[in-house]
């Protein structure tokens, strides 16, 4: 048997077994085991695929030996590969690093019920990834979304519990939006596998039926993605999860919305609705450069550092954006590789967060005064995962924003004005990155309490901070799988 057939099936139902046996555990050390080496096989799957993909043309995956449209179909290419080495990749290094602050935050009767759902979670967000028609996408969605509101509601911050009721209202709305426009979808078409749809638009005599489908499906994942302006659920449910739920959450959750969003709309939009890319472009470019500038200046304004990130995420949501919108193979290749580089660093930054928040709770610039100084190796750790958020050139951070200002230079539309904002952004990057080391480096430390920090967050810290390095200075693989997926949304046959 040859086992690698089976790697997207695999990627899915692993987690999905592992979370009822995470439930018959009860126990919190062993759960914990179950859930990272879970994470970790996962992770393996996900750079077996990515290497799988770039070699050779994957084949879709008939569950059950039933083809499509008639059976229920997975499928992975370059695209899926780079989001899915994202999903693992966070849950993986929030899992590790995460042990002592979860230990903190969720109660030995419920850590098993906890970790049970971190699995859902990973399954329902890996599920989204290798779906390969419409309504499974909507199941996964689901699975992954129900999982992530118990993973958020778990924080012993009792602000956690407002938060991530308006995610729930804010999340139900985006699926049934989404929902909505699949059911359009079926009734015109009679199909709902990705594929199928493109070709059977093309049959369809009324097109305003697959408008409004567009329509719906549209502003349901722009929601869940946080576009501005649908992100007011973002800061208060990055701000109050616990540490390293917002550590795995805030490095991909997102990512795959926008994921889901540029695949049906490139897969089944773009080439079957007349002048849709002009309407794509027309929509999502003011959005993207709002959602830049406005995320970034509440950045700048806001105290304390969990929320001041979750606004940088808002801005960094509109870069990727914006390279979409731009609707070239340079603007998509772009757009792809910031959701990798933005993974790295926002995910590095946020476990920084977990092993400083074992030396002080409240987390605003007050509380963080002298850490650096105090833990170099952390404050330098920390320093370099801003450095990539900035962009500076070495980092992850600045490749992604290259190549975002080169396809904006081939666009030959407010190519000026559009790199104004780009760079005035990344200037108010250097503010609101430069706030948080201010106090870590400049000032007194205050904090009386011992130097015993959790040894494996700051190995997992280290590691994740060197990556964006290394990403930067070698960013072979993931540019790779960037130009092969957006060769693929721009250039696929029907």
């Amino acid at each position: 048997m040859n086992l690698a057939l089976h790697y997207p099936v695999l990627q899915v139902i692993i987690p999905l077994l592992a979370a009822p046996l995470a439930l018959l555990i009860q126990h919190r050390k062993l759960a914990w085991y179950l859930a990272s080496a879970t994470s970790i096989c996962a992770f393996a799957l996900a750079i077996n695929i990515a290497q799988m993909v770039l070699n050779v043309a994957s084949d879709p995956y008939p569950l059950g030996g039933w083809p499509a449209p008639f059976g229920i179909e997975l499928r992975v290419d370059s695209f899926s590969a780079i989001v899915l080495i994202i999903v693992s990749g966070a849950s993986t290094a929030a899992l590790l690093a995460g042990y002592q602050s979860l230990a903190n935050d969720i109660e030995e009767e419920r850590a098993h019920l906890f970790y049970a759902a971190w699995l859902l979670a990973l399954a329902g967000l890996s599920g989204i990834v290798v779906a390969a028609d419409a309504f499974n996408i909507f199941v996964f969605m689901e699975i992954a979304s129900l999982a992530s509101y118990i993973l958020i509601a778990g924080s012993s911050d009792r602000r956690a519990l407002p938060a991530v009721f308006k995610y729930l209202i804010m999340g139900t709305i985006g699926a049934t939006f989404y929902l909505i426009g699949v059911g359009l979808l079926y009734i015109m078409t009679g199909t709902l596998n990705l594929a199928d749809l493109e070709v059977r638009i093309l049959g369809v005599e009324d097109q305003t039926p697959i408008l409004m489908a567009a329509g719906f499906i549209s502003v349901g994942l722009a929601l869940k993605a946080a576009v501005f302006p649908l992100h007011a659920w973002l800061p208060n449910t990055y701000a109050y999860a616990p540490h390293a739920v917002t550590a795995f959450l805030a490095a991909c959750s997102t990512k795959v919305a926008l994921y889901v969003f540029l695949r049906i709309d490139f897969f089944v939009f773009q080439r079957t609705l007349s002048e849709h890319a002009a309407q794509f472009s027309i929509y999502l470019l003011p959005l993207a450069v709002l959602g830049i500038l406005y995320g970034s200046a509440m950045a700048i304004r806001e105290p304390l550092t969990k929320r001041l990130f979750a606004w940088s995420s808002v801005a960094q949501i509109g870069y990727i954006v914006l390279g979409a919108s731009l609707v070239s193979h340079a603007g998509l290749s772009a757009a792809i590789l910031h959701m990798f580089n933005h993974a790295l660093a926002k995910g590095a930054i946020f476990i920084g967060i977990v092993v400083l928040a074992s030396k002080c709770a409240k987390l605003d610039s007050t509380a963080l005064e002298g850490l650096g100084r105090k833990h170099p190796i952390i404050g330098i750790a920390f320093v370099i995962a801003g450095l990539s958020l900035i962009g500076i050139p070495g980092t992850a951070g600045f490749v992604s924003k290259w190549l975002l200002i080169e396809a904006i230079l081939e666009y030959h539309r407010w190519s000026v004005a559009l790199l104004i904002v780009v760079l005035a952004s990344s200037l108010m990057a250097v503010v609101y990155v430069a706030k948080v080391c201010e106090a870590l480096f400049f000032r007194m430390p205050t904090n009386s309490t011992s130097d015993a920090l959790p040894k494996l967050a700051v190995l997992v810290l280290l590691i994740a901070s060197a990556a964006n390095i290394v990403f930067g200075l070698a960013p072979g693989l993931p540019l790779e799988l960037s130009n092969k997926a957006a060769t693929l949304l721009v250039g696929h046959t029907l």
